[in-house]
């Protein structure tokens, strides 16, 4: 690296309060330059902090004051910051939120989960009854079926796709129950309803009770957020993020959907003739370039790309990468373990040497399925199709001065 460039601990310590909310990732023999979201004024750090004490032991653990990620809220939703995040794992605090009505509270003394309809006997479990079962844990994602958003070169990955997270969750389940009461042979659905002011429900194939469905009561080591289901949720990996109802307080098996407002007027995608697609639970491969995209600056010299892949249907079985407009394809190197229905990072080692370009991603899962470009969802569902299950190639400009735009899309 050149010697001009070399920034030593005494010096990033001393403009720390100037650069609060700039993080810096250097490279051989090159340098970017992560502008991130613009932050609150971080107190001034000392020149040499082995010459204070610091603050001693406390009850909560904190962020330091120079790092400030945020969802970004609005009336129904908050979005994940992923180009913020390293890793697979969200913070539970950043984890993504979507409500129709509100996050509920709920007293955990009080809490109660019936379970009856085409059963041998129904069941009301409390919250103790539930952590008294054999308990399971799993990493996966969750995310809004739509979780697309375009329009404009200013967006980050957080405004284009935020709208999943990924969490280590602990609980019960659900076939575990379902033995304990005796399930009738002929159920073949069950409806699951939860204690929000919108009683949100749908409509679940019992096969996916079975299979891998969870009642889980914890999350990232913790109790779960009250804006992720507390005390408990319903959780089905891989699926559409409505379907794991939170607040879960009912499951009713029966023999067909119940049709609710969720799964009719809602929920519910337009595709080519006039045609309605419903109950399109599994969410499609994915993946998207959180480093370098906007509002990154870069500077020539060897940057790594990376970002995060994930599908409903497995594991992910490899991301490539262009770097020059989707004319050639790269082989990412993914992060091991690799995990079923889960986020999966991704890395590319580049040089960019200054000219300007246009960097891609594009996943591909263990069943062959790989990510589709926006005109190839235009050509399979139409010009009509809604914003629900909309995974496209996500394209970033790298312009000649570094700095990297998002290159949005329009169909309708």
């Amino acid at each position: 690296m050149d010697e001009k460039k070399k920034i030593s601990r005494r010096s990033i310590l001393a403009g720390a309060a100037s650069a609060a909310a700039i993080v810096l990732l250097k490279k051989v023999s090159g340098q970017a330059i992560h502008a991130a979201t613009p932050a609150p004024a971080s107190p001034l750090a000392p020149s040499d902090p082995t010459r204070r004490p610091g603050p001693l032991p406390g009850t909560l653990g904190k962020r330091s004051p120079f790092e400030h990620p945020v969802k970004k809220p609005s009336d129904i939703s908050s979005r994940t910051p992923l180009q913020d995040l390293y890793g697979t794992i969200t913070p539970s605090d950043l984890h993504f939120e979507r409500h129709h009505a509100g996050v509920p509270l709920i007293d955990p003394a009080k809490y109660e989960l019936l379970i009856h309809g085409m059963v041998d006997k129904a069941m009301v479990f409390t919250l103790a009854d539930l952590k008294r079962f054999p308990s399971a844990t799993r990493t996966c994602f969750i995310e809004c079926s739509g979780n697309f958003r375009t329009g404009k070169e200013t967006m980050t990955p957080q405004d284009i796709c935020g709208l999943t997270s990924q969490s280590e969750w602990t609980g019960v389940m659900l076939s575990t129950l379902f033995r304990e009461l005796g399930v009738s042979p002929k159920a073949s659905w069950f409806l699951a309803e939860g204690s929000d002011a919108a009683v949100m429900t749908r409509s679940i194939p019992l096969s996916k009770g079975w299979e891998d469905a969870m009642i889980v009561y914890a999350q990232n080591g913790e109790a779960i957020r009250p804006e992720q289901g507390y005390p408990a949720r319903l959780l089905l990996p891989g699926w559409e993020g409505n379907t794991s109802i939170k607040w879960i307080r009912r499951i009713e098996l029966t023999d067909q959907p119940f049709m609710t407002r969720e799964e009719t007027s809602k929920y519910t995608e337009p595709i080519k003739d006039g045609k309605i697609r419903q109950f399109s639970f599994e969410m499609d491969a994915r993946s998207i370039i959180t480093f370098p995209a906007y509002p990154v600056q870069l500077e020539k010299g060897w940057v790594e790309i990376r970002g995060i892949a994930w599908s409903g249907r497995g594991k992910i079985r490899g991301v490539e990468v262009s770097v020059d407009a989707g004319k050639n394809w790269y082989p990412a190197r993914l992060q091991e373990p690799v995990l079923e229905k889960a986020h999966t990072c991704f890395r590319l080692l580049w040089q960019w040497k200054g000219e300007e370009t246009e960097i891609l991603s594009r996943a591909i899962d263990e069943t062959g399925y790989m990510q589709p470009t926006l005109s190839q969802l235009i050509a399979a569902r139409g010009t009509d199709m809604g914003g629900y299950h909309l995974n496209p190639v996500t394209a970033w400009r790298i312009k000649g001065d570094g700095s990297v735009l998002f290159r949005p899309e329009k169909w309708k």
